[in-house]
């Protein structure tokens, strides 16, 4: 005797051994022998074998019409046998009942299963939305494989070219579009990107890095809602000084200036003035709402994205011939040997006397012409002079404290785009790379005196009890990171007690932040921290620095990134085929007149600081790739001591990862290390 039986929704027959009242043991025609509940067995026979059997009404239960069969079946509970009866004729043989049985159990939208055989049919309703979710799955399924045709033939179908970014950085996978990417990337054995690039969905490198990042960072726009910008209803007293500010030409956001006065008296005032949109509103007024859901302006050649509103920055700007709203700290010092004998934080309108601009001063302002080694045919000469020499100073003083001199070896790049006419670049335009000497004169000045405020802001911050953003490095070790904290800490890096940021409130949200804790202070001293607006271990600071910390990354990595479109369109746009350069680690060169760092064949043997020719063979400007390779080694070979540049380990790829969300075999994506954000002395 034979049994038919279920076992973990499969049919299998096979030979009866031995039988029990709650048992069978069955021998399958493998030979296997299995034990089976007499509750799971649902037929027996003698003819004909098992095999012929299972065979038989697969093709039996393929020719069965479900909806004829629902219309046989009865409304109470069934068994397949009673199905079987009423839909072939009364004497169904047992190919016939297994036939029925194997239709029923594949069929659920029409019948329900209870179990040892037995069905009940399905509501008419239930069917009809069984029936139309089967079709409709069967349109989608011929949708995806028509769109997935027509990416592998090279073109893009609309739908999945407006679904671009969401299907690569942040995908549905239950989408049809998504679906279609997949299976095009998997019948073509491409990378998605690479597939859609050939389909034509990206035809235009920049725009797709631009649109990448909106979608990412900026899903509902860039633009402001029409917020005025609040009147200071404060009456402020103006100081007696004429400040000046030092800036790009390109600078619309000033927040700070500087002061000297009483010079020649042997007792100094130095002024440090920052920009006070903090005294206009408040923690939770509608611009501060804006400044923390963008947490920084976002900075690109040729571009930006400001933190607030440019007719609120333009309210509170440090411009030339305005009497501006500030916090000032002012630092009285002796003449003659620089020490600080008092400071004092001011609320007040500072009378802003120039606004200086770098770019157009630096071969005017010198270190020799500050020194009075050089005739100084320039506005606020003695201040500047002043001012330089409390810089050095103060760097001095700092060296001494982190243990070794900091290092200005590497410039800055500077990017000038000709043809973006004020608006948003397009990619395409011509680029113009210079450079600029880090630790020029003008920047050390500025940089010294913000790191000045920043660290005695910090201190003070912390006698007056009240909580501020703090950011501290403990040490100077390899892989020491900054960190944000709430509470004050030591800065090895910049050789510092503690270190916030507080001058640029008009650039970054912790800045606006932290002002907002000095600006308590100033109004109400050792009892600031009954007034400040965010009190000791607010939930609120912990989120802000968790939320900062992720938005600058992203906007550091941004700009590094198409910093690197920019360099690598130079490349093309000038002509250049090979440059010189310095080995780094990990094969790994620095270019040395574009700030350019990447792989090259041939540098993975050569040690740190080797200067190299190498020959550039090709550039990807959708994956921010440089292929190049090591042509020849400019020094000598046997003075391999070139000294570690620690920064150069920080900074090892200004690329950042194209990482993609489609995940199908075979795909592959960039992955370029973003770097590691570190403080230097800037302002």
């Amino acid at each position: 005797m034979y049994a038919l039986f279920e076992d973990a929704g499969k049919f299998l027959a096979g030979r009866v051994m031995t039988e029990a009242d709650t048992s069978m043991q069955i021998e399958l025609d493998s030979g296997k022998r299995v034990k089976v509940k007499a509750a799971n067995v649902l037929l027996k026979f003698d003819q004909p074998q098992p095999a012929e059997l299972i065979a038989s009404a697969q093709a039996i239960a393929r020719d069965i019409d479900l909806d004829l069969a629902w219309e046989f079946a009865p409304d109470a509970e069934f068994s397949f046998g009673d199905l079987a009866r009423e839909y072939f004729e009364p004497g169904a043989g047992i190919d016939k009942q297994a036939g029925a049985l194997f239709r029923l159990f594949e069929a659920p939208h029409y019948f329900r299963r209870l179990g040892r055989g037995n069905f009940r049919k399905a509501p008419e309703e239930i069917v009809k939305a069984a029936l139309l979710g089967i079709e409709r799955k069967k349109q989608l399924a011929a949708q995806i494989d028509a769109w997935a045709g027509e990416l592998m033939q090279g073109q893009c179908p609309p739908p999945v070219r407006e679904q671009l970014y969401k299907l690569l950085f942040k995908p549905d996978k239950n989408a049809s579009e998504y679906k279609a990417v997949v299976e095009a990337a998997r019948r073509s054995q491409k990378a998605p990107l690479d597939l859609l690039k050939a389909a034509g969905a990206i035809d235009s490198p920049y725009q797709f890095h631009w649109r990448r990042f909106l979608f990412e960072n900026f899903p509902k726009g860039t633009g402001f809602p029409a917020l005025p910008a609040p009147a200071i209803k404060e009456a402020l007293p103006v100081a007696a000084v004429r400040a000046f500010s030092i800036d790009d030409s390109a600078t619309t956001e000033i927040d700070d200036a500087l002061s000297v006065q009483g010079l020649g008296s042997g007792s100094v005032t130095f002024g440090i003035h920052i920009a006070a949109p903090g005294l206009a509103f408040a923690p939770d007024a509608p611009l501060d709402k804006l400044a923390r859901e963008r947490l920084s302006t976002v900075y690109m050649p040729g571009h930006k994205l400001t933190m607030l509103p440019d007719e609120v920055v333009q309210a509170y700007t440090l411009i030339a011939g305005r009497e501006c709203p500030t916090v000032s700290l002012y630092l009285t010092l002796d003449e003659t040997t620089l020490a600080i004998t008092r400071s004092e934080t001011r609320l007040e309108r500072v009378p802003i006397g120039a606004n200086l601009r770098h770019d157009q001063l630096d071969g005017v302002i010198t270190e020799a012409s500050l020194s009075g080694d050089a005739p100084a045919p320039y506005e606020f000469a003695p201040e500047l002079a002043f001012a330089f020499r409390l810089a050095r100073h103060l760097k001095a003083q700092r060296e001494a404290v982190r243990g070794k001199p900091e290092n200005f070896n590497r410039p800055d790049y500077n990017f000038r785009l000709d043809g973006t006419q004020g608006g948003e670049p397009q990619g395409t335009e011509r680029v113009l790379i210079t450079t600029r000497q880090r630790g020029s004169p003008l920047d050390l000045i500025v940089a010294e005196a913000m790191i000045l405020a920043n660290s005695t802001w910090g201190g003070w911050l912390a006698e007056c009890g009240v909580p501020g953003i703090y950011r501290s490095q403990a040490s100077m070790a390899p892989g020491v990171k900054v960190r944000m904290g709430t509470k004050p800490a030591p800065h090895a890096g910049m050789g510092v007690a503690q270190y916030t940021w507080a001058t640029s409130p008009l650039r970054r949200y912790v800045d606006l932040v932290n002002q907002w804790q000095i600006i308590a202070c100033a109004r109400h001293g050792r009892t600031a921290a009954l007034a400040a607006p965010f009190k000791p271990k607010d939930v609120q600071l912990f989120a802000i620095i968790s939320a900062f910390d992720s938005a600058y990354a992203e906007y550091n990595g941004f700009q590094q990134g198409i910093e690197r479109y920019w360099a690598l369109r130079a490349l093309a746009q000038d002509g250049i085929a090979e440059l010189d350069a310095v080995a780094m680690k990990d094969g790994l060169v620095r270019a040395n007149h574009l700030p350019l760092v990447f792989r090259a064949i041939g540098a993975d043997s050569l040690p740190r600081g080797a200067h190299v020719r190498v020959r550039i063979t090709g550039t990807d400007l959708l994956t921010l790739d440089v292929h190049a390779n090591v042509v020849a080694r400019l020094d000598d070979a046997a003075a391999d001591t070139a000294p570690a540049d620690a920064e150069a380990d920080e900074l090892v790829d200004s690329a950042g990862p194209l990482t993609l969300a489609i995940d199908v075999a075979g795909d592959s994506a960039a992955t370029d290390a973003a770097p590691t954000t570190v403080d230097t002395p800037t302002a």
